[in-house]
């Protein structure tokens, strides 16, 4: 199998992962917003996300003279590292399906602030104990103490954008409550009125309800925060159980049973993601959830509408997963956290395919800027404080 080793290799994993991981939720949402629904968005990226996993597996956990490598250890004794690794995948799969929940409700921007900022707080200081403080804690926690800044200006960048919304929709009388032919007769009179929407206005946001699947006005967007302080608390346990997976510190491996390597790990951690996702978004189907429309899975074979973009999301988070994964075994997976600074990738594609933020308040952008900068100090600090796993 193919071991990073390096530091500055260690890094290059991180950055290429960063990127992946911030670039999958923008797909996400673009097909969320075109109209896709959900389920069938999730069942799609579900299948390529193992996919990537098994291609990982059979080329990079397979080459090289490391041993083992990911076929010898399908048949070893090691299922307790293989339930680590499971349940980091369980955890996982549960916070990407509440994600995608999420962005209809706070938008894609301040999601991927405050779900970043938790699994940063919570799972690196777990992360720094399990690797025996191979990080250096005097810049480590530094950066922790960034992502926990940025999670209070994600706060007020979502409530001050609600604001600045609210106010573009004064025209729109009892907007909050309006039926659906309300809305179709708003949107008549907006484009006979100016044409196709400007991103940014009130006749935009009205347009996008009327388009995408989830439908939002009139629900409270406390709705929308809690599913994304328990997407958090999902993403902020996945790479400890991965770390427990692959370097055994609990000592549950019989005598003379190798560890698991991070290609083997990463296999079952996806495939319990895969089952996971696959039970609960077929459930969904049948039984939706937030006033969603019911479909079948007739139907979801049938919906070739954004299904390319679907899968591209798979496998951008699939290899994302991995390269976090395999820098973390080299320089620790709490340095490896620094990847969560994916908003600062996240934002910018929400700028530029979504118009979040456009023709906002200027309170509102100065709060953005400051979250956005807290994230490149954190982003910096934290893999300032990679270490070497000997």
């Amino acid at each position: 199998m193919y071991m990073i080793e390096s530091k500055g290799g260690a890094i290059i994993c991180m950055l290429l992962a960063l990127f992946f991981l911030g670039t999958w939720p923008a797909i996400m949402t673009l097909t969320e917003r075109r109209g896709r629904l959900p389920q069938h968005t999730y069942l799609d990226y579900t299948i390529t996300n193992l996919l990537a996993a098994v291609i990982i597996a059979f080329t990079l956990g397979q080459i090289g003279p490391s041993r083992p490598n990911f076929i010898t250890q399908l048949s070893q004794d090691n299922w307790q590292s293989v339930m680590f690794a499971m349940a980091g995948g369980i955890v996982l799969s549960l916070g990407n399906l509440a994600t995608q929940y999420a962005w209809a409700f706070v938008g894609l921007s301040v999601t991927e602030v405050i779900t970043a900022s938790i699994t940063v707080v919570i799972g690196t200081t777990l992360n720094y104990f399990l690797d025996d403080r191979i990080n250096r804690a005097e810049v480590l926690f530094p950066g922790v103490a960034c992502f926990l800044v940025a999670v209070c200006l994600g706060s007020a960048v979502h409530k001050s954008n609600a604001a600045d919304n609210k106010s573009k929709l004064q025209d729109f009388k009892s907007l909050e409550t309006a039926s659906s032919s309300q809305i179709e007769t708003n949107q008549a009179n907006s484009r006979l009125a100016k044409g196709k929407a400007k991103e940014g206005t009130a006749e935009f946001l009205v347009e996008l309800e009327k388009q995408r699947a989830i439908k939002v006005f009139g629900k409270s967007t406390i709705i929308g925060l809690a599913i994304t302080f328990f997407a958090g608390l999902c993403f902020s346990l996945f790479s400890p159980a991965f770390n427990l997976a692959t370097n055994d510190q609990w000592h549950t491996l019989k005598h003379g049973v190798p560890k698991l390597n991070v290609y083997t790990a990463f296999f079952y951690f996806s495939v319990s993601a895969f089952v996971i996702a696959l039970i609960l978004n077929i459930r969904f189907l049948y039984w939706p959830i937030l006033g969603l429309p019911r479909s079948s899975f007739k139907a979801y074979l049938n919906d070739w509408n954004g299904r390319g973009w679907s899968l591209l999301a798979g496998f951008l988070c699939g290899f994302g997963n991995g390269l976090q994964f395999m820098g973390g075994q080299a320089a620790g997976y709490a340095a490896a956290d620094a990847v969560q600074a994916l908003p600062l990738v996240s934002t910018f594609w929400g700028i530029l395919l979504f118009g979040e933020y456009r023709r906002s308040s200027r309170r509102t952008y100065v709060l953005l800027t400051s979250m956005l900068f807290m994230f490149i100090v954190a982003i910096a600090v934290l893999m300032a404080s990679s270490g070497h796993r000997k």
